[in-house]
């Protein structure tokens, strides 16, 4: 584990001044090589030009141990840039003719390499080391008449200039390089500090935002860029989280008074049971009523129980599930409170289908549909069951002739407690986790439950499955 952990801002401006600082040193490698370069192709051609006067200047003059007239034309050519270069005369055979009088140091040596190009008429430069000390640049050239090679020229300079200059540019670069690459680290914090201002913003305006008070946004700068868009996500999930909490408290409001009313009840006749004596036949009716209430309180923390277990995921193994014969049995499970009702039931195509998940949790999720149209449907009405197949689904539809959904409450009936009990008067109302339950069982496997409602002619429920 880090415990110095570096914040985006020091990291940037690592990145920043790393790269830079590379790019710098790729950029100073390749100026200094360019340099070099130039600065030693002007040394060639300085080269070339000494050797050509020189040997113009040697035709004209009888070769001696020293002559005067190669190098009285030099000077007179080239003045003091004469005074740093230096030549030597040889024949075929590479013996010396004549030699400047400025040489130091005796003769300049032919190099095997110069010796082989001189007998094919080339020139070659070369770089030796002087005896005296210093470096020097050297050119080889033949002179050729009649196709053979009758005088070598040798021209030499020396390159202490040039070394110098190009020292003197690497220390440049040397001082430039690393004050650059200070004053990129200092302008990069400068610029991830500008660029992250906004970041530290909404931090700042996270950290206020409690489960308390959700009703806080970011601001928005306008920019459009990714710092807004960042914006606009963070607050559509607080947007998200908002309603998820309000749910949560919804849910929790509903859940207590659905509670307290049969937890009262109970309690009611366990007090008045107990303010006094009564017969045998009294405490059993206390008792019996208890029990009901006992088991409403059952039912329902059961509900809640799956309610939150199908919210999530289904937690059963998934196998395959044929879904024909589980459609027959909760038809014949509904049938028995369809006739108490007085509404026929009947299933009007059964196509075989399968899909995977949870068979008993589908089973529930189709008795609670099967058991809302049938509590739903005046006496002589009727509720029709199908199973079919739709581009890849399997659709189960429950049809009744009931007293339908308004549509504005056609969304609100799949949520948690809620009972339309003003357009349904004079029907039995449970707790109101029916079709809540059969949503989320049917999410949990992938699909999806919709209703379709005219109010007073019927509804129709319907289960989309992915097939298996």
């Amino acid at each position: 584990m880090n415990r110095w952990p570096l914040t985006i801002r020091t990291r940037l401006t690592l990145w920043y001044t790393g790269v830079l600082l590379a790019i710098l040193l790729v950029v100073s490698a390749l100026a200094y090589s360019l340099l070099r370069w130039s600065v030693l192709h002007d040394v060639d051609q300085a080269l070339v030009t000494t050797a050509q006067v020189v040997h113009e200047a040697s035709e004209e003059v009888a070769a001696t141990t020293v002559i005067p007239g190669p190098e009285a034309a030099l000077r007179e050519l080239l003045g003091p840039e004469f005074y740093d270069k230096f030549f030597q005369l040889l024949d075929p055979e590479g013996r010396l003719r004549a030699r400047s009088r400025l040489r130091r140091g005796g003769t300049l040596s032919l190099s095997p390499e110069a010796r082989a190009n001189a007998r094919h008429g080339r020139p070659t430069f070369e770089t030796v080391t002087l005896a005296d000390g210093p470096a020097a640049r050297i050119l080889t050239l033949p002179v050729v008449r009649g196709g053979r090679v009758v005088q070598l020229v040798q021209v030499g300079m020396s390159l202490e200039t040039a070394q110098r200059t190009l020292s003197r540019y690497l220390t440049i670069l040397g001082v430039l390089v690393p004050l650059g690459a200070a004053l990129a680290a200092a302008g990069g914090a400068l610029v991830a500090g500008r660029a992250l201002r906004p970041v530290d913003t909404m931090s700042r305006t996270a950290r206020r935002i409690t489960g308390e008070d959700l009703t806080r946004r970011i601001p928005l700068r306008g920019t459009g860029d990714e710092l807004d868009r960042l914006a606009e996500t963070l607050n559509a999930m607080l947007a998200r989280l908002e309603d998820a909490f309000a749910g949560v408290r919804r849910f929790a409001a509903d859940a207590a008074h659905e509670l307290r009313t049969p937890l009262t009840a109970l309690r009611g006749g366990v007090e008045v049971a107990l303010r006094s004596a009564r017969s045998p036949e009294e405490y059993r009716s206390v008792l019996e009523s208890s029990l009901e209430e006992v088991e409403r309180l059952t039912h329902l923390a059961e509900d809640l129980l799956l309610l939150s277990r199908f919210s999530v995921t289904v937690s059963a193994p998934r196998q395959r599930v044929e879904l024909e014969p589980l459609v027959v049995e909760a038809l014949d499970a509904g049938t028995q409170l369809a006739h108490r009702r007085g509404v026929a039931i009947a299933s009007t195509a059964l196509a075989p289908a399968a899909v995977v998940g949870d068979a008993g949790a589908l089973r529930r999720a189709l008795l609670n549909l099967i058991d809302n149209a049938v509590k739903y449907t005046p006496a002589g009405g009727k509720v029709e069951v199908s199973l079919g197949r739709e581009a890849g689904r399997a659709v189960i539809a429950v049809r009744d002739s009931g007293i339908g959904i308004a549509p504005a409450d056609a969304e609100r009936i799949f949520q948690p407690f809620v009972r339309l009990d003003a357009a349904r008067e004079g029907t039995e109302s449970g707790a109101g986790l029916g079709l809540s339950i059969a949503r989320s069982i049917v999410l949990a496997h992938g699909g999806d439950l919709t209703v379709e409602s005219t109010p007073g002619t019927g509804s129709t429920f319907t289960i989309y499955l992915p097939l298996a």
